[in-house]
């Protein structure tokens, strides 16, 4: 007898169908039809290849090849005092810890929210008849599966996650922090993240990934945010997976009238992250900051690949992104600005910024505006570098040591992206982040 070889697809092939067996889903037939439609997409487009043009920088080969383990329903148990370093101080009572991709409630706690806020599973969410309806109208909505192979596969295992509801007219004045911890190698798990901000609501969002392990691992996360008219929220996502683990995520932001979205993303972990930033501003007045900062070294691949589709008149979006790269590493950067034809009076800037300390280290960077309108302010550009001989020799000529004086020239140049990040703690571990990356490579 031969035995059958279990490929990766077969692996997800067959997970997936144990998800759709389970009984606790069957009394939502729309969820069972979403997952079968979005694996069956799967199945259709696979995974992208260099010969897609959104992928022809990133080559994702690795993880379709890799026989990574697919965690649906349990994954290996992680404990708090694992965790703690973790947490945010700001949102000790109002975080969300998920263990590969499962959300654990023995380590979450929304008590500092108000009761009125909604922070729970998703599943529970989907199952339960006062917020079933709000999930089905906006799950799937933002995030195209059709297009996505990646995005498709996250929605056929669509099971645990979060669900956040913030009502109309309530100002949470906490951080609500999702904590995603991937603790088992070999193993993918698929966070999925959807986000509700009511009428003239105002919230702070803050989405983290880590592992316990430097092993191989695979993180396909999907994050879907809608605000409705006046809405105002602030975004912080922190990648910090193991270095040897892959990251893939999809950000859909769907903005209603005179709302406000700022976003900043940092990212430091993976040996191969993508990130796909899509911003849709389909009702007059809105407002988005879409930015980011890119600190790669040796052995890492970082791709960040934003769209900010203008079609209404008088909106508004603003986007930073900087990127430092180091010994043998890699970065793409391509950001669209589309604005339609109807969409008069827009207001858009993009820049992108690298920092290059290496002669091996190599960025693509690719801004785009596509204007279909007349009457409008619009403006891009990208620049890679390295560090400015003429500061680098004023802060020599005050007695600082030459490789100090480019740590400090470096640190600089990250601050004005993790300056935008209001929540104390965090900016203080990212600063620490960063001096620790640079320091390791003074004494490299």
């Amino acid at each position: 007898m031969i035995a059958e070889i279990i490929t990766p697809q077969k692996a997800y092939q067959a997970a997936f169908r144990s998800l759709q067996d389970n009984q606790q889903d069957s009394s939502v037939p729309w969820l069972k039809l979403l997952r079968e439609s979005a694996m069956v997409r799967f199945e259709e487009l696979g995974f992208p290849s260099v010969k897609d043009e959104e992928w022809k920088y990133t080559n994702v080969a690795p993880i379709a090849r890799n026989e990574f383990r697919p965690l649906v329903f349990t994954g290996v148990e992680a404990s708090g005092s694992d965790l703690a370093n973790w947490f945010v101080p700001e949102a000790k009572e109002s975080q969300l810890v998920f263990v590969d991709g499962i959300l654990r409630p023995d380590l979450s706690s929304v008590a500092a929210l108000p009761n009125s806020v909604v922070a729970i599973d998703l599943a529970q969410a989907i199952a339960g008849e006062r917020y079933g309806q709000v999930v089905r109208e906006h799950l799937a909505r933002g995030a195209d599966y059709v297009a996505n192979g990646f995005t498709a596969l996250n929605t056929g295992f669509i099971s645990s996650g979060a669900f956040v509801y913030i009502p109309r007219n309530v100002e949470v004045t906490t951080p609500l922090h999702l904590l995603f911890v991937s603790s088992a190698a070999q193993a993918a798990s698929f966070p999925r993240v959807l986000v509700v901000a009511g009428e003239n609501s105002k919230a702070t969002v803050v989405e983290s990934y880590l592992g316990t392990h430097p092993t191989p691992y695979f993180t396909n996360a999907v994050v879907e945010l809608a605000l409705k008219d006046g809405a105002r929220l602030e975004h912080y996502k922190v990648q910090r997976e193991s270095v040897e683990a892959f990251h893939i995520a999809t950000t859909a932001v769907d903005l209603g009238p005179n709302s406000s979205y700022d976003a900043t993303t940092i990212t430091f972990g993976a040996q191969l992250s993508r990130h796909d930033v899509n911003v849709t501003m389909n009702h007059e007045g809105s407002e988005c900051w879409v930015d980011g900062l890119y600190l790669v070294t040796t052995g890492q691949h970082a791709d960040t690949h934003s769209v900010i589709d203008h079609r209404q008149p008088h909106c508004t979006s603003h986007q930073l992104y900087k990127g430092i790269l180091d010994g043998k590493s890699r970065a793409v950067f391509n950001g669209k600005v589309f604005v339609r034809h109807n969409a008069q009076k827009t207001d858009a800037m993009q820049t992108n910024k690298n920092l290059l300390l290496s002669n091996e280290a190599r960025v693509d960077t690719k801004p785009q505006l596509e204007i279909l309108a007349d009457d409008v302010k619009c403006a891009h550009g990208a620049a890679v570098g390295q560090i400015d001989e003429d500061e680098l020799f004023y802060l020599e000529t005050r007695g600082i040591h030459p490789d100090l004086a480019r740590n400090l020239l470096t640190y600089g140049f990250a601050e004005e992206v993790i300056g935008k990040i209001k929540i104390d703690s965090i900016r203080t571990q990212l600063d620490e982040a960063v001096l620790h990356r640079l320091n390791a490579r003074l004494e490299a």
